[in-house]
């Protein structure tokens, strides 16, 4: 079910209660702004989720709220998890879903990293 990715931010969400431990997930990558950890389903051969460690709802939300050191350590957290995952030179997507009409499933800020295969067109024709 999509989600608004404007409301308040709700402390109870899927990746709130991934980043305080409640709930397991594969991890990638961890750092002090951010956490990329396996999709639980997956859309292409690597498709790695990473999410900032802040209380963000969106992309909106983080570029308008989060701190320099939020944004430049969340940037660089998904450049290095794409090198560590050796995807630069095959290519990879990122991709932000933010409301309803884009999909958003989960109102807590991420980014879905793909790759490990050609992904063709990025909307149906």
């Amino acid at each position: 079910m999509a989600v608004n990715g404007t409301g308040p931010y709700d402390p109870q969400n899927v990746f709130a209660r991934i980043l305080r431990g409640e709930l397991p997930c594969r991890k990638v990558y961890e750092d002090e702004y951010a956490l990329a950890f396996h999709d639980i389903a997956p859309k292409a051969p690597v498709h790695v989720l990473v999410i900032p460690k802040g209380p963000f709802v969106s992309f909106a939300d983080f570029s308008s709220n989060g701190t320099e050191a939020e944004i430049t350590g969340f940037t660089r957290a998904v450049g290095k998890v794409a090198r560590d995952l050796k995807l630069e030179a095959p290519g990879y997507r990122l991709l932000s879903n933010v409301g309803v009409e884009a999909g958003q499933e989960v109102p807590h800020f991420h980014v879905h990293l793909f790759g490990g295969k050609a992904l063709g067109a990025m909307l149906p024709g």
